[in-house]
């Protein structure tokens, strides 16, 4: 597999085969809350922990983010940017009810949808009588005038542009890519923008003078699988041209299974360290069960007191869900990490690449050092 330019013809005929919308929910927590709530309107809200405690947000209104809050911030620190924010606890059994209710929307234009979390979703029109621009259309209009809520779509031939497209005219905005607009479209955009690039794949993207899509499609082949490669100079090339093969996967399957927890104080002990990632894994493991689950992936997440970030992951042969495995594995991840360097407020542990454990998993005490290969983000 090598990295290609595709020529403007075949990528016009790739790019004619779909038609996808992704529509986004503007600020969906906080808008429910704003909505059921008249007091809340037009207020910097902020829904997520208490500032006194050390909660984070999970996502704040327009009008806090003015003033820089963003998701996933200390709730204290959200306080210190807008002193005059609004506070108030997540309800996701009733953001679960509403976006049932944005589904049943989806659903009556098409049942390919695939979900990517509460408020948003990818949705597959091809086909449809109507233009994928007025099913778009029509969707926001059914969700402002049935649900008092604003949403925002993009529309395009790929879930890769409908997804970048979704966040360039927020709130409520459409924005729309063409066929023979997506290689234009694309040009401009920071790396940044392609899902699966994140800071630090940025940051060695940008040690090579690869800050824009149209940097990568300049660049001699050779010099991207020698520095990247072959498969992901393929895949970079590929989505900096405007290309996802990838389907909507409408079968509501479940990709991935975690928990996490943070705690009142930072810890440092690696005793504790390892009774709580011990805890977590019997939680995700139970979970798993329950499920009919077992997977081939785990991964450790771990935040330090200064709120930096960490992923670790490991793949085995065999797909389970044994607990003393999962604790093992993240117990070994803890050495790729700066866990003894710096206290931790968080830790999570999350299993992935699920098999049906009726067809194939080993609930005994497998060999896990079998077939492993070691990855990492963050």
């Amino acid at each position: 597999m090598e990295p290609q330019n595709y020529s403007s013809q075949n990528i016009h005929s790739i790019l004619l085969k779909r038609k996808v919308v992704h529509v986004d929910m503007d600020c969906f927590y906080a808008a429910v809350e704003a909505r059921d709530n008249p007091q809340l309107r037009g207020r910097p809200l902020v829904v997520g922990g208490k500032p006194n405690s050390r909660g984070v947000v999970a996502t704040c209104s327009y009008e806090a983010r003015k003033f820089g809050v963003r998701s996933a911030m200390a709730s204290a620190l959200a306080l210190k940017l807008c002193p005059e924010a609004i506070f108030v606890s997540p309800n996701f059994t009733k953001y679960k009810e509403v976006s049932g209710q944005i589904r049943s929307i989806f659903q009556r234009y098409t049942d390919k949808i695939e979900p990517l979390s509460l408020d948003e979703a990818y949705l597959d029109v091809t086909g449809h009588d109507l233009y994928a621009t007025k099913i778009a259309q029509l969707i926001c209009s059914s969700i402002a005038n049935e649900l008092c809520l604003t949403a925002s779509a993009g529309v395009a031939p790929n879930k890769l542009i409908a997804k970048i497209a979704s966040d360039t005219n927020k709130p409520n905005g459409i924005t729309v890519v063409r066929p023979h607009e997506a290689a234009a479209f694309m040009a401009p955009l920071k790396l940044r923008k392609i899902n699966g690039i994140g800071p630090v794949t940025e940051k060695r993207l940008a040690s090579l003078g690869l800050l824009h899509c149209r940097d990568v499609l300049e660049k001699e082949e050779g010099f991207l699988v020698q520095h990247l490669g072959e498969r992901f100079a393929y895949s970079l090339t590929e989505r900096c041209q405007g290309i996802d093969k990838r389907g909507i996967e409408s079968t509501g399957i479940r990709k991935s299974l975690s928990y996490e927890n943070t705690f009142s104080n930072d810890i440092a002990s690696r005793e504790r360290i390892h009774s709580e990632l011990t805890r977590l894994a019997s939680k995700v493991s139970s979970s798993l069960k329950s499920k009919h689950l077992a997977g081939k992936t785990i991964t450790l997440k771990a935040k330090y007191f200064d709120f930096k970030q960490v992923t670790r992951s490991k793949t085995i042969g065999q797909p389970s869900n044994c607990s003393e495995l999962i604790t093992s594995i993240c117990i070994e991840l803890l050495g790729k990490t700066q866990i003894d360097e710096k206290p931790v407020r968080l830790l999570g542990i999350g299993v992935s690449g699920f098999v049906d454990e009726a067809k194939e998993v080993s609930l005994a005490q497998p060999n896990p050092f079998l077939g492993m290969e070691m990855g990492q983000s963050g």
